[in-house]
């Protein structure tokens, strides 16, 4: 594992930061499911994306509705935490894919603190981690979300913009960062095969990304017809039921017949 950043010139300021010790405690229960992510050209896996889920199985949306202003930040700093000691628990070793909420990060350098003590005690590397805003995660400050996205990546992290091509996460934003990897909003993947604009769309996606060295991922993959034709657009990473549901306590076998 790589030697983590020095960072300890900003101790004190990340010390100081008082909105982080106003955050409010967690009065409820999270845990996660990995979904992953196929590296389609090697017929291998790629990542997993960390899915926050109920104690039980419930779904995200039972857990991201009790999530506010007063408890974001340790609701996100929870997610870090908890998402890095699951996969390290189940003997992940590809990327590892963890939603964050932006307007729940003050400093970025006093914010990933437990982020990095994670990674030491489970022994995951930084380098395999993978930043993304959390789909419906509305961005006040998009100025601020760029600053994030840099300090990320100037710490080793990788970073990537989820649902490109809705809401926030479009050209603008691409304009001002150029992540590690662009994820399709799965609305573009959504019977691709029936549509000539969606092909467009997403040709002309991948058209622009190859030129920024960008990798793209498609995500929301559900039949054998999405898959070829993005695979015929030149899509190489895919995540989806197609390929594997997220589970909650071991990594799913992939169905061979969906390769």
């Amino acid at each position: 594992m790589a030697t983590l950043p020095n960072i300890s010139d900003r101790s004190e300021k990340a010390a100081s930061c008082i909105q982080c010790k106003k955050a409010e405690p967690l009065n409820f229960d999270f845990t996660f499911a990995y979904q992953p992510i196929i590296e389609l050209s090697t017929r291998s896996i790629f990542g997993h994306e960390a899915l926050v889920r109920g104690p039980n199985g419930e779904s995200a949306f039972s857990v991201l509705s009790r999530v506010n202003d007063e408890n974001r930040y340790m609701f996100d700093q929870a997610c870090r935490v908890g998402a890095i000691r699951g996969a390290a628990q189940l003997g992940i070793t590809e990327f590892l894919s963890i939603n964050f909420l932006p307007n729940a990060v003050y400093r970025p350098e006093a914010c990933i603190q437990a982020t990095f003590a994670a990674a030491r005690e489970h022994k995951f590397p930084i380098q395999r981690i993978i930043f993304e805003v959390t789909e419906g995660e509305e961005v006040r400050d998009r100025p601020h979300l760029v600053n994030i996205f840099n300090e990320y990546h100037r710490f080793g992290f990788q970073t990537a913009i989820d649902d490109f091509g809705a809401g926030y996460a479009g050209l603008t934003l691409l304009s001002e960062y150029q992540p590690d990897i662009i994820k399709i909003d799965m609305e573009l993947v959504r019977g691709i095969e029936r549509s000539t604009s969606k092909r467009a769309i997403v040709k002309g996606i991948a058209s622009i990304c190859g030129e920024l060295n960008i990798k793209v991922l498609a995500e929301g993959i559900e039949t054998t017809a999405e898959r070829d034709c993005l695979q015929d657009l030149g899509i190489n990473l895919m995540q989806g039921y197609l390929f594997c549901r997220p589970t909650l306590m071991a990594i799913g076998m992939i169905n061979p017949d969906s390769w």
